[in-house]
């Protein structure tokens, strides 16, 4: 079960297709959840997403400026990781890559959308580098999301994802 603009359904995806395990991806519309869904997360009935991450990139004032320092020191830790290296784990993909995909595809939509620049090649060179291979590997391309259809979707929601995250803020 997954979203066709979701990193963390992609995190999934790519794991199986690097396994080489079958599976059948079915898409889901968020704002209007399948009883499958539902049953699939019934605590929550919630899709995870990164409270600051998603702050830095839909609020304004001093609140985006101290989750875009908290996100900042996150690329930071990252960027270090990547020294002398292809990948998180070396020369292949593996666990960490998955689950920093977001980065990798997503970030510069939400980027484009918001107006917010989070990363830059000048500030974070091994992480741009690294962004731009693990999105070229061919296991990884072949499920990632168009990214006009993307960007179409985000910005179309994007009053709304300014509304969501306003209401994350701590009172």
């Amino acid at each position: 079960i997954g979203a066709f603009d979701s990193p963390f359904s992609h995190r999934a995806e790519v794991a199986l297709r690097l396994k080489g395990v079958p599976y059948e991806l079915i898409l889901e519309e968020l704002h209007n959840k399948s009883e499958l869904l539902l049953t699939s997360n019934p605590v929550h009935k919630k899709v995870p997403c990164s409270k600051p991450f998603w702050l830095a990139m839909w609020t304004d004032g001093e609140a985006q400026k101290g989750f875009m320092k908290e996100i900042k020191e996150n690329f930071a830790l990252l960027e270090a990781q990547l020294e002398g290296k292809r990948f998180f784990g070396g020369d292949t993909i593996g666990l960490v890559d998955i689950a920093a995909c977001g980065f990798a595809h997503w970030l510069t939509v939400c980027e484009e959308v918001s107006g917010v620049t989070l990363v830059t090649a000048k500030e974070f060179p091994r992480l741009c580098r690294w962004a731009k291979e693990y999105a070229s590997d061919e296991k990884v391309r072949a499920c990632l999301p168009d990214r006009a259809q993307m960007l179409a979707h985000f910005t179309a929601n994007k009053e709304m994802f300014m509304a969501m995250a306003k209401s994350m803020l701590p009172k």
